[in-house]
Parts: structure tokens; C-alpha cells; sequence
């Protein structure tokens, strides 16, 4: 009877401490996300969704990478990615591109249209854990609408910040906010899935239809202004300006928001490619005579802390000079394929995925940044929607061609070097046109 009573009070005492560790945990998550206005704002709220966000998206990889990677040997798991892009890809390449005009007749129910592709993922997710144990065709239409929802959660996301952005923050520090948010909750989601997974193949997915039901109801809590389009108007990514037209028909962005698009789009190809490419190139062929998982883990852990240590900085970077930060990151990626395909090796192959990104989320906020301060109020919505698709192409594209490289080292890394070289020698060229043109600008305001 005593013993009986000890270990009641020692389990309530653990009890009592957990739920002590658990509260003070979220009261310091909750300080964080708010600190600097963005709690006043409601910017705090889209940070905790995207975390949520993250986290559901993460728990589905973790259960298709399972099925359609790891539990197969190399040849036959190269066949099934290939399937899943021709399948998942293609459509998808032929979808986004309306994703952004659709959004764009929806200005007055992002929280709705959040809401939706959160539903949708649950759905969807529920439905996967009964066909993903066969892996077979049946899953591919499923993990379509999976990403399609989740490609417009980002388009709609990207829209929704300069709504909730506090006086106290950029739109670049808000941006690192939310994503530096979404890859530590990516990260622990990784954790999650694994232990899920030992349970059975389905558990990852069925723990995402919980995280994305609770994530439907968080939608509907976003702040009202989230939904507001008052003046807003629909942008066209030319770079030349065009003559006033009447309201509501498309409007230039500009030069530099178009040349920053471009090199960023160059990057997103970069991370598509080499994420298609090197995991299978290592699985085959580790470098350094490591283990594949082994190299596997070290290329992925490099490639998650380059893309925190973007977002990092992003929180120093300022408006001013963006377009050189954009320029000099393409030209640092270029520099690390350049190296990984002339000594291919297990540090090159590590820091090729660190600073890829690295360089694809700084890029990525220093391209917000110019859109907040070159883009007019009335089209910077459509401007955000339009470039996100884009973006979500470039990775497309570098992922078919990563995936129908034969896979030897230093021919699809010296492909990727001399893509990358290319489009650094554009972005230059139209850096070099920026400054007269900006010059003539300053004059004719004068």
C-alpha cells in the first residue's frame, strides 16, 4: 500500500513538472512570436500557423520519402521519383501558374483560402495512410493535391504578411520571422515523423491530419485586415514601365524586382536540383567513403542550417542593396557548384547544400524587400502571389532536371555550375543597367 502511494506521488510530482516545463515553453514560444509589435499586429498568429504549417508538411515527407525512397533499392527508388514527378510535377507545372490569378479573384478571403488548403492537406492526409504501405499509383494524385495546397498556403502566406507587418519590423525581419518559425518546427516534425513511422508507415500521415485539422481552425483566427484588398490591383513581372492604364488592369513591378526574380528563381532551381540529384548520387556513390545515410544526414543537416542561417541574416538585411544581395549570393551558390563538380567530395557536396540554402532564403527575403520598396501598394498583393509561383517552377524545373541527369558527379554538377554561371552573368548585366536607369529616374524627379 505504501509502495502503491509512493509511486502515485512520484508520477504526480513528474506530472506536475512536465505540465510546469510544457506552460513555460509555450509562454516562451508566445514571447518570442510577439515580441516587437507582432503580437499587437497579429503577426504572431501567421508565425504560429506557418510553424504549423511546417510541421504538417514535414510529417507527410517524412511518410512519402519512406515509401518511395528508403524502403527500396536504388535504381527501383529512382524509377519511383521519377514516377512521382512525371505524375505529381507535371500537373503541378501546369497548376500553378493559375494558382496566382486565382488568388487574385479571392482578394477578400485569404483567411478562407488558408483555412481550405489546410483542410485539404488533412483530407488528403488521412486518405494517404491507408494507400501509402503499398506505395502504389493511387498515392500519387493524393501527394499532387498535397502540394498544389500547400504551393498555394505559400502563395497566400507571402500575400498575407505586409497585411500584419508591426511599425517596429521590415517586411525582411518579418519574413525571417516566419520562416525561421516554420524550419525549427521542420525540424522537430522530422523527430516526430521518425518515431511515428516505427509505429507503421501510416502514423506520419495520420499525426499530419491532426496538425492540419488544428491548423483550419487557426486559419479562421487571423486578424480581419488579413482579408482586406482595399485599392489593390493585379501586377505584371515586366521590368519596363508602362504607361498609366486604367484601374485594375496589370502594372509593371519593375527592373530590379524582375532581375531579383530571376536570380532568386535561379536559386530555387539550384536547391530542386541538387535535392533530386544528390540523394540519389549519394545513396549510390557516398563521398568519402561514408556511409550513404551518413552522408545523406550530413548534406541534409547542412542544407536546413544554411537555409536558418539565411533567414538569420535576413533579419540585418535593410531594403538598400538588395539587389546586390541577391547578385552576390547567385555569385556564391555559382562559386559552390562550381567547386563541388571540380573536387567532389564529402566537405564540396556539404557546402554546395549549405550555402544553396543559404543563399535561396536570404535571396528570397532581399526579393521581398524589393518588392516592399519598389511595388506600389495597390499591386504589391499580386506582385507577392505571382513571384511565389514562379519561385515554386524554378524548383520544379531543377528537380525534373536533377532527376534525368545520369548519375555521375562531376557531369551534373558541372551542369548546375554552368546554369548557375549563366543566369550570374544576366543578373549582372541587368545590374549594370539598374544604376543608369535609376539615375535617369532621380533626374527626371528633379
Amino acid at each position: 500500500m505504501k509502495a502503491r502511494g509512493f509511486w502515485a506521488r512520484g508520477a504526480s510530482a513528474v506530472g506536475v513538472r512536465t505540465g510546469r516545463v510544457v506552460h513555460g515553453t509555450g509562454r516562451r514560444i508566445r514571447r518570442a512570436t510577439s515580441a516587437e509589435g507582432a503580437g499587437e499586429s497579429g503577426l504572431a498568429k501567421l508565425i504560429e500557423l506557418h510553424a504549423l504549417n511546417s510541421f504538417g508538411d514535414m510529417l507527410i515527407t517524412v511518410a512519402l520519402a519512406s515509401t518511395i525512397f528508403f524502403s527500396v533499392p536504388t535504381g527501383e527508388a529512382r524509377g519511383r521519383v521519377a514516377l512521382y514527378l512525371l505524375i505529381t510535377m507535371a500537373p503541378f507545372a501546369l497548376l500553378a501558374p493559375v494558382i496566382g490569378p486565382l488568388l487574385d479573384r479571392l482578394p477578400n478571403g485569404r483567411r478562407s483560402a488558408m483555412a481550405m488548403s489546410m483542410l485539404a492537406r488533412a483530407v488528403l492526409a488521412w486518405v494517404m495512410a491507408a494507400a501509402v504501405t503499398g506505395g502504389g499509383l493511387a498515392l500519387y494524385p493524393e501527394a499532387l493535391g498535397v502540394l498544389v495546397a500547400s504551393k498555394a498556403y505559400g502563395v497566400v502566406r507571402s500575400v498575407v504578411v505586409p497585411r500584419l507587418l508591426p511599425a517596429q519590423l521590415s517586411l525582411v525581419k518579418a519574413n525571417s520571422r516566419v520562416t525561421l518559425a516554420g524550419l525549427l518546427t521542420t525540424l522537430v516534425a522530422g523527430g516526430v515523423g521518425g518515431l511515428l513511422h516505427l509505429l507503421g508507415p501510416g502514423w506520419p500521415l495520420r499525426g499530419a491530419f491532426v496538425v492540419f485539422v488544428i491548423g483550419t481552425l487557426m486559419a479562421f483566427h487571423l486578424p480581419r485586415q488579413v482579408d482586406s484588398a482595399k485599392g489593390e490591383q493585379r501586377a505584371e513581372l515586366h521590368a519596363e514601365p508602362q504607361e498609366p492604364r486604367p484601374k485594375g488592369v496589370l502594372r509593371a513591378v519593375g527592373p530590379s524586382v524582375v532581375m531579383a526574380l530571376r536570380g532568386v528563381a535561379a536559386l530555387r532551381w539550384l536547391v530542386g536540383f541538387l535535392v533530386m540529384f544528390l540523394a540519389f548520387l549519394i545513396r549510390r556513390d557516398p563521398p568519402g567513403g561514408l556511409q550513404g545515410t551518413v552522408a545523406l544526414g550530413l548534406v541534409a543537416a547542412a542544407a536546413g542550417l544554411g537555409n536558418a542561417l539565411g533567414s538569420a541574416l535576413g533579419s540585418w538585411l535593410r531594403t538598400r542593396g538588395s539587389e546586390v544581395t541577391v547578385t552576390a549570393v547567385l555569385a556564391l551558390a555559382t562559386v559552390a557548384a562550381g567547386a563541388a563538380a571540380l573536387w567532389y567530395g564529402v566537405v564540396t557536396v556539404t557546402v554546395v547544400a549549405g550555402v544553396a540554402g543559404m543563399s535561396a532564403s536570404l535571396g528570397k527575403l532581399a526579393l521581398d524587400a524589393l518588392i516592399q520598396r519598389d511595388v506600389p501598394e495597390a499591386v504589391r498583393t499580386s506582385a507577392f502571389a505571382r513571384s511565389e509561383t514562379a519561385l515554386q517552377l524554378s524548383w520544379v524545373a531543377g528537380g525534373a532536371v536533377g532527376i534525368a541527369l545520369p548519375l555521375n558527379a562531376v557531369l551534373g554538377l558541372t551542369v548546375a555550375a554552368g546554369v548557375m554561371t549563366v543566369m550570374l552573368l544576366w543578373t549582372l548585366h541587368s545590374l549594370l543597367r539598374i544604376g543608369p536607369r535609376r539615375s535617369a529616374a532621380r533626374a527626371r524627379v528633379a
